[in-house]
């Protein structure tokens, strides 16, 4: 009895060690560089167009919200103006795609024919409603509950781009687009997710 308690025990553990193990491989961008190796897809690149212009972009996976994919985008140019020695930036441009896919599949438990084995066999149901009378109930006269079933999901990707210059010294206070490159990082940080 003890042996099977532990077999019983040992599999239960391995099955939720895969159980664990398969919810975490699925999860929102974390904020990581954008590169193919990745185990979640999506991140952060940016590329230099002069000495004090950069274009910065954050992509995320379907399970990222567009919130988040522009408050990385916000803290990968806080942080890089700080790496680059400036103290503030300035979004000249910016944009944020929305990816729409529609993935229609059907349903892999639908057989509408049952078994090989029982060819003339279908479902039949017949019941009684109060003060109607008898129905009927057969999969196969266009009945919508047993129509063609299909698995519709839409999945929503966003990526946010945005050109920044950068600046030294006070910031702008006449510019609505300049930000405090501090202040943006110390205040998205304890939002950040790394991966």
């Amino acid at each position: 009895m003890l042996l099977f308690g532990k077999k019983f025990l040992t599999a239960a553990v391995c099955g939720l060690t895969l159980v664990t193990a398969g919810c975490t491989a699925m999860r929102s961008t974390p904020y990581q560089p954008l590169q193919s190796a990745s185990r979640v897809s999506g991140g952060y690149s940016d590329i230099r167009i002069d000495a004090e212009h950069y274009r910065v972009s954050f992509a995320g996976n379907q399970l990222t919200s567009r919130e988040r994919v522009e408050s990385y985008l916000l803290f990968r140019a806080a942080e890089l103006t700080l790496l680059k020695g400036y103290d503030y930036f300035v979004i000249e441009d910016r944009e944020v795609e929305h990816q729409i896919e529609r993935q229609i599949r059907r349903d892999p438990l639908y057989d509408p024919w049952f078994s090989p084995y029982h060819t003339y066999w279908r479902p039949y149901w017949r019941y009684y409603r109060n003060g109607r009378g008898w129905y009927h109930w057969y999969p196969y006269y266009g009945d919508p509950f047993w129509a063609g079933r299909y698995d519709v999901r839409t999945i929503d990707r966003f990526e946010a781009t945005a050109d920044i210059r950068l600046g030294r010294g006070a910031l702008p206070t006449d510019n609505p687009r300049a930000f405090d490159a501090r202040k943006v990082r110390d205040d998205i940080e304890p939002q950040i997710e790394y991966p």
